[in-house]
């Protein structure tokens, strides 16, 4: 069989389909009957100088696949799979791969790389293959220019795939040693100091020790900032994107450097290539992004105690940064396609703007003004544009008091611009500047409101107006309606300025909606987005215009669902607006089911809407089903006690939502409904109770569940608990287990990155509120005391939460409120276990000292709670 690999690799790029067909079913056989025979006979074609280059790039492409997944669960079988694997034939994988590093033939070399690289992912963290990284390291200098090359993107791969520990630090300073002496233009060619520049940018996260050395700090930035003036514009590129990075990852290094940086980026800026000069732009953005950070978290009063100082690089650099930036919302495109949302360096530069303004507040306003009035009416579209993206960017970051004056001039030009001007190009950018300032300056905070009874009519009309304009014009107006109608949510008011033109915006809405071009620039999309939005801002007085919607979405729901052949593109788009018709029927619900004035005649469509619901769970469409699922949802609230009449038709779908691991934003909704689902029925729902256990438990067990689904159903339990009660104990001895497992790993992510410590709270939530569901629901039954086995282990857990201080104000207020659910279920029979717990006392004392009320009250209500069970 391993003779016939070449052949079979051919024949599964064959044109013919049968013969693709049987070389692919081969393949899968050589693979199953003997998995280290056929990893050996991929590597081995892969090395082999002598084979076709097209089977050698397939026997590469199927080696990393079978040592590398994207779904977590996957990747860690192969990895698991390959540690088991002979280590004699792991011995010869490793040096066929090592040896195509070597080989002339560029695919291969760069198959290798990747394939290396994967294999130091599951290897290197296990302390196996310890002599790869020497081995790569005596690739270098003597050896040919193109193994050379070869080498350093195999390390830069390596340097990708695993974290900085993983590697000691002896290896690392070789290899920034390596990796510095490709960059030297002195001794290398072109393709070697380009792998080079690329291994740096992934390797600069191991690199902390020798940003720390001065010395080495400085070699490091000399030979970067002289290889961003390399003749070769990808050298330059991967250049200055190891400088973006070192923006983020050393900012607190960077203040020697700065002004030679500035001197860099500004050239580059101005006169590079594109690709580069978009580089440029992205180390100020970065830098912008680190100081907002440091600047949010400190609130600007640095003390010892902060990790890192604001050294205000941006407020420094403002004088000379403000006209470069400029200068770039100068260089649009003339036929940039506005429905790609391509990126150029225009969009770059007004990004990077509107973060500055965001950095240095007020500042930025008086050398911004000068350019929007020197070119806002210029004859040329491009410096009227500019002058209108350059005022968009700048409204997020100043106060109020510093911009309003110039919004309430500059509101009315806008206006006329949005509906007068010649250029499609200033008229789009006209619509999204309208958006940033309803966003931004228009709601119930302000002193001074921008929306007035004198202006209201005039925006209302231009924006109606401008929904008729081209498909990218109308999406931004349908997008400043948006927030216009936003800034009116809050209002406790009967009536807003919106009121006398309410009829006339849903009817304007629902136009665009059918409009035949409603399909580019996502146009419909935008029309029901800014319709929920003013369903959402609607006041008693315009609550049955509201109301009136409803058949008209029904019916146009209904119509998506009739049998009619559609082409795959068509039924995509009829897919998506079902969603869209779901997700609007959702904002109606919401707003007019939990209202009483309206509720009970909105009723009598609630079983037409979940008949048509339901028949949407027969189309194959994720994002349909989402919406439908969150609908039902929200009628569950609506109806209460009466949406128990759905259940038996509706069960099976609710099933399926959970059986859907593929589809996991669908499943978690899912299991979010469930929840609702338990909070309207109580303990009507106790007839489905058994599956739906049955499910919640098997996908927890289940390695293919999303981690994001799993606090979810943790939360799920407590809802459960608390509909049905006392009726729960027979699902404790399977629920409890899960619950302490799940905490106990939840403990262990001391120095985790923060996407890991925000998921880490939000699982800790999630298991929390199964407690004090759980809690709740028996207290003061008879069953109680079933609970008293696992009060230690919830104990233990909070104490765990407490000493481990990176809990967020949420979980802190769900902690502390499950300490009060302990004593108030248990009472006396906890009081002891409370009492012997010395940092429950420590948890409650500083939750009584928080500065969030919301964590007061309920340290408040736990206080008394354990009082009443200490006095028992």
């Amino acid at each position: 069989m391993a003779m016939e690999i070449t052949q079979f690799l051919l024949n599964a790029q064959a044109v013919d389909g049968n013969v693709r067909k049987h070389a692919e079913e081969n393949i899968r056989q050589f693979q199953e009957q003997n998995l280290p025979s056929f990893l050996l006979s991929l590597a081995g074609e892969l090395a082999n100088d002598d084979k076709p280059v097209e089977s050698r790039k397939l026997a590469g492409l199927i080696l990393k696949n079978a040592l590398d997944a994207k779904e977590q669960h996957r990747k860690f079988e192969l990895g698991q799979r390959w540690i088991a694997l002979d280590p004699n034939a792991k011995a010869q994988i490793r040096v066929c791969l090592l040896k195509t590093l070597s080989s002339p033939a560029h695919d291969a070399r760069s198959t290798a790389s990747q394939v290396i690289a994967k294999l130091a992912g599951i290897e290197l963290p296990l302390k196996q293959w310890p002599e790869l990284i020497e081995a790569l390291l005596s690739n270098n200098n003597q050896l040919p220019a193109h193994t050379r090359q070869a080498t350093l993107e195999t390390l830069g791969y390596i340097c990708e795939e695993i974290s900085p520990d993983v590697i000691e630090q002896d290896h690392v300073n070789k290899i920034l040693t390596a990796v510095v002496q490709g960059m030297n233009s002195a001794e290398s060619n072109n393709d070697v100091r380009l792998a080079a520049t690329r291994a740096l940018y992934n390797a600069l996260g191991f690199a902390q020790a020798n940003f720390s050395n001065d010395k080495e700090r400085d070699f490091i930035m000399r030979v970067v900032c002289e290889a961003t003036l390399s003749p070769e514009v990808k050298i330059r590129q991967a250049a200055f994107e190891c400088l973006v990075s070192i923006s983020s990852t050393y900012y607190e290094k960077l203040s020697p450097y700065i002004q030679d940086i500035f001197s860099i980026t500004a050239k580059a800026m101005k006169e590079d290539e594109e690709p580069v000069a978009l580089q440029a732009v992205e180390f100020w953005s970065s830098i912008c992004d680190e100081e907002i950070d440091i600047l949010e978290e400190y609130g600007g009063e640095f003390t010892g105690d902060s990790v890192i100082p604001c050294f205000y690089f941006i407020k420094q650099a403002l004088p000379a940064l403000i006209p470069l930036l400029l200068e770039t919302l100068l260089k649009q495109e003339e036929d940039q396609d506005q429905d790609e949302g391509a990126w150029n360096i225009a969009m770059a530069g007004g990004t990077c703007l509107g973060l500055v303004a965001r950095t240095v507040g007020d500042d930025v306003v008086p050398l911004v003004m000068p350019f929007i009035e020197e070119n806002i009416s210029k004859p040329d579209w491009r410096q009227r544009e500019a002058a209108t993206y350059a005022f968009g960017s700048v409204l997020e970051g100043p106060s109020p008091e510093k911009l309003m004056t110039l919004v309430n001039h500059a509101l009315s030009f806008m206006l006329n611009a949005l509906m007068k001007d010649p250029n499609n190009h200033v008229k789009d950018t006209t619509g999204w500047t309208l958006g940033r300032i309803f966003e931004f300056l228009h709601g119930s905070t302000f002193e001074t409101p921008i929306i007035t009874q004198a202006n209201c009519q005039q925006i209302i009309t231009v924006l109606l107006q401008s929904m008729r304009d081209v498909p990218n014009v109308a999406e931004k107006a349908c997008g400043a309606l948006y927030f216009l109608a936003q800034g009116f949510e809050d209002s406790e008011s009967s009536s807003t300025q919106l009121t006398p033109f309410f009829q006339d915006i849903i009817q304007a809405l629902l136009d665009v909606t059918h409009r035949e071009d409603a399909g580019e620039s996502r146009l419909r999309t935008a029309a029901y987005e800014s319709l929920n939005e003013v369903v959402r801002c609607c006041t008693d007085e315009t609550a049955p215009m509201v109301m009136q919607l409803v058949p008209l979405i029904m019916m146009e729901l209904h119509q998506t669902l009739e049998g009619q052949r559609l082409s795959s593109d068509e039924r995509d788009k009829q897919n998506e607006l079902q969603g869209l018709l779901c997700g609007c029927l959702q904002v109606i619900i919401q707003k007019l089911g939990s209202s009483e004035p309206t509720k009970y005649v909105f009723m009598q469509y609630a079983d037409q809407m979940m008949g048509l619901f339901l028949r949407v769970f027969s189309c194959k469409s994720a994002t349909a089903h989402e919406e439908a699922m969150l609908a039902i949802g929200a009628l569950a609230y609506s109806t209460g006690s009466d949406f128990a009449k759905y259940m038996s038709e509706f069960y099976k779908y609710l099933e399926m939502g959970l059986q859907n691991f593929e589809d996991y934003q669908v499943c978690a909704i899912t299991v979010g409904v469930v929840g609702d689902i338990s909070r309207a029925l109580e303990d009507k729902i106790l007839p489905y109770c058994d599956g739906i256990m049955t499910q919640l438990l098997k996908d927890l067990s289940s390695n293919q569940l999303h981690r994001s689904v799993k606090p979810p159903i943790f939360s799920c339990f407590g809802d459960l608990a608390l509909a049905i009660g006392e009726n729960f104990d027979k699902y404790l001895m399977y629920a409890m287990p899960m619950l302490q497992s799940a905490a106990e790993l939840s403990v262990q992510t001391s120095g985790a990155d923060d996407d890991m410590i925000e998921y880490t709270n939000t699982l800790r939530n999630g298991i929390l509120e199964a407690y004090s569901g759980i809690l709740q629901g028996f207290k003061g039954s008879s069953k109680s005391q079933l609970l008293m086995p696992h009060a230690p282990h919830i104990l233990q857990f909070l104490d765990s939460l407490y000493m481990a201080k990176d809990m967020d104000d949420v979980v802190m207020k769900t902690a502390i409120g499950v300490l009060g659910d302990l004593a108030d279920t248990l009472g006396a029979n906890a009081a002891p276990l409370i009492q012997q717990c010395v940092s429950s006392r420590d948890f409650l004392n500083e939750c009584l000292q928080s500065e969030d009320h919301l964590v007061r009250e309920a340290a408040e209500w736990a206080q008394l709670a354990i009082r009443r069970a200490i006095s028992f």
